[in-house]
């Protein structure tokens, strides 16, 4: 289960995140729209750390970002939840070893996380305006942060890289590996 180490290391790397999100990022305009970061660190926590992990993480940052920015409360936490989750079931299933799959889990992230918040807010009868501005706004958003994905999966992988649980896959595969013959068995 989740540890000690790796909790203190979640808690940290999600506090600093949201604050930084909150307080500096949200602040910088690229092409009309805002860099997200997130739905990126909740989707890499996930992709690295598996789906029930991904999941608490993302309902943990959901909760801060909705407290912190005094919105409807669980609206955040469902749709980083669900982020956390679906990267971490990518990485059980699939077991994605391809160097461009965090760019397309970022991409796919921002994704859900922009309509899933947009549709939670058109369901709750906020008043949003679909129109080509707010479309636009979307897939620069999703491609900002398609970019930013890898240097945000390599920052959080060297963070969680002490507290990562131990794949026994990798293990048997450097076991097998390390021998010198299949004859020297004996």
């Amino acid at each position: 289960m989740i540890g000690t180490p790796l909790t203190g290391r979640l808690a940290i790397m999600g506090l600093v995140v949201c604050i930084t999100q909150i307080a500096a990022v949200s602040q910088i305009t690229l092409f009309g729209a805002h860099a997200d970061l997130v739905p990126l660190v909740v989707a890499m926590s996930g992709l690295l750390l598996g789906s029930l992990p991904g999941a608490v993480f993302g309902f943990a940052c959901g909760f801060f970002v909705d407290c912190a920015l005094f919105q409807t409360m669980g609206l955040s936490s469902l749709v980083y939840l669900t982020v956390g989750y679906g990267a971490g079931r990518l990485r059980e299933v699939r077991d994605p070893q391809a160097a461009a799959v965090p760019a397309v889990v970022g991409g796919a992230a921002t994704a859900t996380v922009t309509v899933g918040y947009s549709t939670m807010q058109f369901l709750l009868g906020t008043p949003v305006a679909v129109t080509g501005l707010l479309v636009g706004q979307i897939l620069v958003t999703v491609l900002v942060n398609t970019l930013l994905s890898l240097p945000v999966y390599a920052g959080v992988r060297r963070w969680l890289l002490p507290v990562l649980p131990d794949d026994p896959r990798r293990r048997r595969r450097r076991a097998s590996t390390t021998r010198l013959s299949p004859l020297s068995r004996a």
